[in-house]
């Protein structure tokens, strides 16, 4: 069996990632390795542990520390202008509570790319691991960096934001690198459709003037969220991808809090993996 030109599409979500922390966890323990990853947002951050081969430990990070005082508040947008304690998950974290293994990240062959949101012009930039070795945890930090409720980051010259909102399953961006094949794991059921977004007064107040592209592409973005979920039909229907999906409506929220929720969720990503397992790996012989 070979891997080759065989990307891994990862969606975001905020805490829905659990899903595809069950489903990372059940290949690590098959030691199932996939050389092209993409993710934006929490899949991205997802995709680090899976890299790094260290099985369990986003389970650890997210659900484990859900409770972890700074980890989620709402005193931190007050101190810190970010619902999200960032220099808990992804300082504290990875460096003393939960140790993220640097050398085994760093020294993986697989081609890793962060989706990330220019919010100047509102587009999608993909960075590449391997293009920047020492600052992957800050692209990181802006492909979760959700509007409004968390501070842009600032990188170089540009200004990013969470990449979910540009290119929330960044599919056609592996094909265009050469994956004529590809395994999308996504974090909602079949059937789900976006309904525009409810806050846009907020967004043109708090970025028109300087950052009228995000504004625009946050508008925009169920559109474009639904197109690419119709174009990931159309794939799998053809049999050119493969997907993971939740069978049911979630009942876990993007800032979701709650363990048990959030537990089963984890666990229903690995019972899923396991139970399309050798689907998948016929899937992939059948089409060598």
């Amino acid at each position: 069996m070979t891997l080759d030109n065989i990307g891994l599409v990862l969606e975001g979500g905020g805490l829905r990632g659990v899903y595809t922390a069950g489903i990372l966890d059940y290949f690590i323990k098959k030691e199932f390795t996939i050389p092209y990853i993409i993710g934006a947002s929490a899949g991205a951050c997802n995709a680090t542990s899976y890299i790094s081969k260290q099985y369990g430990r986003n389970k650890k990070v997210t659900i484990d520390y859900i409770d972890y005082p700074g980890y989620i508040s709402v005193r931190n947008l007050i101190t810190k202008k970010s619902l999200f304690g960032m220099d808990i998950i992804f300082d504290e974290l990875p460096n003393k509570h939960e140790p993220f293994d640097y050398d085994a990240f760093h020294s993986s062959p697989q081609t890793f790319k962060i989706v990330v949101t220019d919010c100047v012009t509102g587009k999608p930039i993909y960075f590449d691991k391997n293009e920047e070795p020492s600052n992957v945890f800050t692209l990181l930090k802006a492909s979760i960096s959700l509007p409004l409720i968390t501070q842009i980051v600032e990188y170089g010259e540009y200004k990013l934001l969470d990449g979910g909102i540009a290119d929330p399953i960044p599919l056609k961006k592996s094909i265009e690198d050469g994956n004529k094949r590809n395994i999308v794991i996504l974090t909602r059921n079949k059937g789900y459709k976006k309904k525009p977004a409810s806050f846009r007064w907020m967004l043109k107040a708090r970025y028109h003037r300087k950052y009228k592209g995000l504004v625009n592409t946050m508008i925009n973005r169920h559109i474009e969220y639904n197109a690419t979920l119709q174009y990931v039909n159309h794939l799998e229907e053809k049999g050119d991808i493969f997907v993971f999906r939740p069978e049911q409506p979630l009942q876990v929220d993007r800032l979701e809090k709650d363990k048990t929720k959030l537990t089963l969720l984890y666990e229903q990503g690995i019972e899923d993996a396991k139970k399309q397992y050798d689907q998948l790996l016929n899937w992939i012989n059948k089409n060598e």
